[in-house]
């Protein structure tokens, strides 16, 4: 039962396609290298651009919050503005009125006719 196979093959013929395989093989190996090499290339690549969108999202940062503290600096500018506004509306009515008072103790006599 447990007799030994005998295959009858020819050496040369055999090492030919061995050496054949083994090409193959090495082949697939070097395709395979270049792949990885390609690929290391563009792993390197991708860290630099996310490098660079980090550097980036920072200044974007930076810019928004010197943003933020002109536009508080403006609001409050315009707040102030505003008060002087509703200052101006008061002090041109007392003006007026101190003008016009003037004005008629000046002519005390006027008769309309």
């Amino acid at each position: 039962m447990n007799e030994p196979i005998t295959v009858t093959y020819v050496l040369e013929e055999f090492l030919k396609e061995l050496k054949q395989e083994i090409k193959d093989v090495n082949s697939k190996i070097d395709i395979m290298q270049k792949d990885i090499t390609d690929l290391k290339v563009g792993v390197t690549e991708v860290k630099i651009e996310v490098r660079n969108i980090k550097e980036d999202v920072k200044t974007l940062k930076e810019d928004v919050k010197d943003l933020k503290k002109e536009q508080t600096f403006l609001s409050q500018e315009i707040a102030d503005l505003k008060g002087v506004k509703s200052l101006i509306v008061p002090i041109v009515v007392a003006i007026e009125t101190a003008l016009m008072t003037l004005l008629f103790r000046l002519i005390p006599n006027i008769t309309l006719q």
